[in-house]
């Protein structure tokens, strides 16, 4: 039987408002930011805050355009965040085997 291994967790991931956009992201492929806020209950400062980090794992990448006068941020999942989402799900069910076992 393989040890209990909690270090196969991805910190960046694993954060409540970090995972809601992650699985939010992982259907919907992009969100507008005021789509994800109001989804995810959650304030302007700390989902910005959020999403900079997913960034800067390179999870999501986020567009800034104007659509007529007003400002649109819209948010995607990458390539890198989508194979991180499904290792993240991955070694969360491998845990909770590993603790039921």
């Amino acid at each position: 039987m393989d040890e209990f291994n909690i270090e196969s967790i991805d910190d960046v991931i694993h954060g409540r408002l970090r995972l809601g956009i992650m699985a939010y992201l992982s259907t919907a492929g992009a969100a507008e930011f005021t789509v994800l806020k109001q989804r995810l209950q959650a304030s302007d400062g700390n989902l910005s805050v959020q999403l900079r980090k997913l960034e800067e794992a390179a999870y999501v990448s986020i567009d800034k355009a104007f659509v007529g006068k007003k400002p649109q941020t819209t948010v995607t999942l990458t390539d890198t965040g989508r194979k991180a989402y499904i290792a993240y799900l991955d070694a969360m069910k491998k845990l909770i085997a590993d603790a039921g076992g």
